[in-house]
């Protein structure tokens, strides 16, 4: 089986070497999403707006691979301060409501851009 590179208008488009996201035997594997608006422009709001705009790329990118938000199997959040890790947590848990895939949280420095925050998935394509 081929692997299928998935790009969309909804989100901008990479500066750098790589997809958006790739699907292989309906695994969907999304790139490390920012907090980047479809006009390219990063949004350094707050953590909460930063995690959504995250998670609505994220989203858009599941929907062209066939998709979704229900379908992610796991989870990776990349934070530059831990100490924002509950404000983190209740917006997570706001936009995934009953799912909780599995998940992991690294703290790291510096992100990107001055980002707070970075989030890839791996998901399930819909049957």
């Amino acid at each position: 089986m081929a692997i299928q590179t998935i790009t969309t208008p909804a989100i901008a488009t990479p500066k750098g070497h790589y997809s958006p996201a790739t699907v292989h035997n309906h695994v969907v594997y999304v790139s490390g999403q920012l907090p980047i608006d479809a006009s390219g422009a990063v949004q350094l709001g707050s953590i909460e707006e930063q995690t959504a705009l995250c998670f609505q790329n994220i989203a858009a990118i599941l929907e062209a691979a066939n998709s979704s938000l229900e379908h992610i199997l796991k989870v990776n959040i990349f934070v530059s301060d831990i100490a924002l890790w509950p404000r983190i947590n209740a917006e997570y848990a706001r936009i995934m409501g009953h799912h909780k895939p599995a998940r992991i949280v690294v703290p790291c420095k510096a992100l990107h851009y001055g980002c707070l925050i970075e989030i890839d998935c791996i998901a399930a394509v819909i049957p």
